[in-house]
């Protein structure tokens, strides 16, 4: 294909050169520049065409500037360098899970190699299982060990986290740290919250109490919603502590002692109304770029493109609405351009060997292409970790300086080892967990400042980044009422690991994903009842109603053993993808497990055979026998995903404590952990119905209370006044919506703060006229 085009390129090349001429030349420059490629083709001399072809386009004078800017003389091997700092083309491999049309249409196809390799292995039970070890305090590296150190990223103290904070970070840790524990890998998995930074102190006015005392409760909230989601972190720590003072500020030294910190004065958005300069996230304007009308400070969440805060158009803040002035201030700030040729060393062997999303590639070289800029760390407030230079002790470190520094001090917190984890690159390996938005502080700046310390830090080998899970077709808004916060789900009688599943089945992994009630009301019922917990519940049913509660003997044919190398295929490929973070495509690989299983039993129907002759009950034994075995192995790969429901499987089956770490160990071993004779427990329903009605419901309370059309025309004309006089929403709309009495109740109080502060601007009481006694 390569020689036939080119050669129709160099037929067609004359004295013109076209756009098309440009771009081939350009894209096959790397290649036609060495003469040793051409010789490797057998016709090599037809290709003389195509050479003549490539001077002529080489010898433009445009064409010549472009390859000397590009490669600075050095030949081609300056490539190497240049494409480096630019993404690489997304390509779908046609083997990719991912594709879920492939994936779910292609089978593999099992030899017969592999059905009595299967067969053999499965027969072998649980002879020489490992043994179940107890997590132990403090988890610390150990030599000959696997050691992973998983931070998940910290989630801002000052608001309550909606589904897709959740998704984006803790929950996806959260299945791989439940699942390298299963592997027998040392794993060490912290959070906690991140509480530093001008979001904070607005919080904190805005409920009238000090920013530790908002610190305090939300971090109290924040823990009680990840235990609710069963989030198992081995230590949930904070940032407001003296250790994440003391590593700051130690790492701030070092990296001014070596040179790589640059004062300057920088102008800066200042709000006159609320008397503060404004941090990067509590501005809002125009990107200069895009024209996103919504970007941020410090960068535009639709181009991605970094910004500084008096570039925005039409800024505001966002506390007051106000137009902020610009005023000079000066910063430090950490030189990135000094640390680049040591950063881009790192990223090579980083991004090489290690496990980064496809986005977190394309984030990281998207700033490196661009050319890194010194960063300022510090800023102009006071609730943040302080600046120890006696020029800057007015300010505090900027949050993204800070912040990751979290990981370090929580650790700390955990145990006084922690520099075991954090200065052992040689024995430790570092996954991070985030949304795309945090990539460049993760890949970017603060390697630079834990390379610019110089105190042989661990840096992240493995960056994993999802996209954004927006709700049903707008996005979370905690101010609107619209989409579902972590507290309140405990509040829909859906249980935890439901959720879980369901975030974890659209987990945002190469796309922006919706949560949707009407699709996960959809998943649980097919995925959940009709799949997964059909096969489970038949399978142990079948042993308690038929066979008294024993697993009855197993004599295999073909249709079983075919059966067991297909689950043994999807285990295989179930560890294979959860060794790459690919947590979405593991679970679908779960799911087909269990559509093996009922398809086998469909085929086989124990139920009819049960009540035939000798020959047919046996045949019924085996079947559920092997597919009580099935059942176990699910309550072992389910683990991750949803432990209440895999200890409840387990509990069910009586199933033996070193089943999950037996099948799961190496590259996947499914074994009959349930022999003929195990006895099993009273086995029940896994999994309820979700209603339409009970959805509706739902739907309605989380979608943002809408202002009829009629109180809309009355707000756009009237004056405040009037705006008050009508109807208040929590007694008419809402009550039309039929609404939850908290809702209503909640919109209710509003209002009347709201016309309590009309009354005080007009200069009346506030406070309702004693009303008279009445008559009787």
């Amino acid at each position: 294909e390569f020689r036939y085009f080119t050669l129709a390129s160099a037929d067609v090349f004359q004295e013109a050169v076209s756009v098309a001429d440009v771009v081939l030349w350009a894209a096959l420059y790397p290649l036609l520049l060495q003469d040793s490629y051409l010789t490797r083709f057998p016709s090599a001399g037809e290709l003389r065409s195509v050479r003549g072809w490539f001077e002529r386009v080489g010898d433009l004078a445009a064409c010549q500037a472009a390859a000397n800017r590009v490669l600075h003389g050095k030949g081609v091997e300056a490539l190497k360098t240049f494409l480096q700092k630019h993404p690489a083309t997304q390509t779908q491999r046609r083997d990719s899970p991912t594709n879920a049309t492939e994936a779910e249409v292609a089978e593999h196809v099992i030899t017969v190699e592999e059905i009595e390799e299967a067969a053999q292995i499965w027969s072998e039970g649980l002879k020489s299982s490992p043994a179940v070890t107890e997590r132990k305090h403090p988890v610390l590296p150990q030599e000959g060990k696997r050691n992973v150190l998983l931070p998940s990223a910290l989630p801002y103290v000052n608001n309550v986290p909606h589904l897709g904070n959740l998704i984006g970070c803790v929950l996806s840790a959260d299945v791989f740290a439940r699942y390298g524990r299963l592997r027998g890998w040392n794993l060490l998995y912290i959070c906690g919250t991140d509480e530093y930074g001008t979001a904070t102190e607005n919080k904190a006015r805005e409920e009238g109490l000090t920013p530790q005392e908002i610190c305090d409760k939300y971090h109290a909230i924040h823990a009680d919603i990840y235990q609710w989601f069963q989030i198992d972190f081995d230590f949930f720590g904070r940032t407001t502590t003296k250790q994440q003072t003391e590593i700051a500020q130690d790492i701030f030294w070092r990296l001014h002692e070596r040179g790589f910190l640059l004062e300057d004065t920088v102008e800066q958005l200042r709000c006159e109304s609320c008397q503060r300069f404004l941090a990067d996230r509590f501005v809002e304007g125009e990107c200069p770029h895009c024209r996103y009308p919504e970007a941020r400070g410090d960068q535009c969440d639709k181009c991605g493109r970094l910004i500084n805060a008096v570039e925005l158009r039409n800024p505001q803040c966002k506390v007051c609405k106000e137009t902020p002035v610009i005023c000079s201030s000066k910063h430090l700030f950490l030189n990135l351009p000094k640390l680049e040729d040591e950063l881009e060393q790192w990223l090579d062997k980083s991004t090489s060997s290690g496990d980064w999303t496809l986005n977190a590639r394309h984030i990281t070289r998207s700033w490196i292409r661009d050319g890194l800029k010194p960063r300022c760390i510090t800023r102009d407030l006071q609730w943040g970790t302080p600046v120890p230079h006696e020029d800057y002790k007015e300010k505090v470190f900027y949050v993204w300086f800070d912040a990751p520094i979290g990981y370090l001090s929580i650790t700390a917190n955990y145990t006084d080892q922690w520099e075991k984890w954090w200065k052992n690159p040689q024995q430790v390996e570092l996954y991070n967990f985030m949304a795309k938005d945090n990539v460049p502080f993760h890949s970017v700046v603060f390697p630079c400042s834990l390379l610019g310390a110089q105190d042989n830090y661990t840096l992240v080998n493995h960056l994993i980044a999802t996209e954004y899970l927006n709700y049903e077709d707008t996005k979370f808004s905690k101010s609107r009422g619209v989409g579902v916060f972590g507290d309140m789900a405990k509040d829909t009688g859906i249980p935890s690991d439901v959720w879980r599943f369901y975030l974890l089945y659209l987990r945002p992994e190469g796309q922006d994903s919706a949560f949707s009630w009407s699709d996960m009301a959809l998943k649980n019922n097919s995925e959940l009842l009709n799949n997964l917990g059909n096969f489970i519940n038949r399978a142990g049913m079948f042993v308690s109603k038929f066979f008294d509660g024993c697993v009855p003997e197993m004599l295999l044919n073909e249709d079983d053993k075919r059966l067991i190398a297909q689950v043994r295929w999807e285990l295989k490929q179930y560890i294979q993808l959860l060794d790459k973070v690919r947590i979405r495509d593991a679970l679908k690989c779960i799911l087909n497990i269990s559509r093996h299983g009922n398809q086998y039993m469909q085929l086989n129907e124990p139920w009819k055979k049960i009540k035939g002759g000798d020959g047919d009950r046996r045949r019924a034994g085996t079947v559920t026998g092997v597919s009580v075995n099935v059942a176990c192995l699910l309550s072992a790969v389910l683990e991750p995903y949803m432990p209440s429901v895999s200890h409840t499987i387990r509990q069910q089956l009586q199933a033996p404590h070193t089943c999950v770490s037996a099948m799961l160990q190496n590259t996947g071993t499914f074994i009959c952990t349930l022999p003929a004779g195990h006895r099993i427990g009273a086995v029940s329903p896994l999994f309820q119905k979700l209603e339409n009605e009970q959805i509706e419901v739902l739907r309605k309370r989380f979608g943002g209370q809408q202002v009829c059309k009629r109180h809309l025309s009355i707000i756009n004309q009237g004056s405040p006044a009037e705006t008050m006089k009508m109807c208040f929403p929590g007694q008419t709309c809402l009550k039309a919506q039929k609404a939850d009495k908290s809702v209503i109740d909640d919109e209710v109080e509003k209002l009347l703060q709201l016309k309590k502060q009309l009354s005080l601007a007009e200069g009346k009481n506030p406070e309702p006229a004693a009303q008279k006694g009445k008559k009787k």
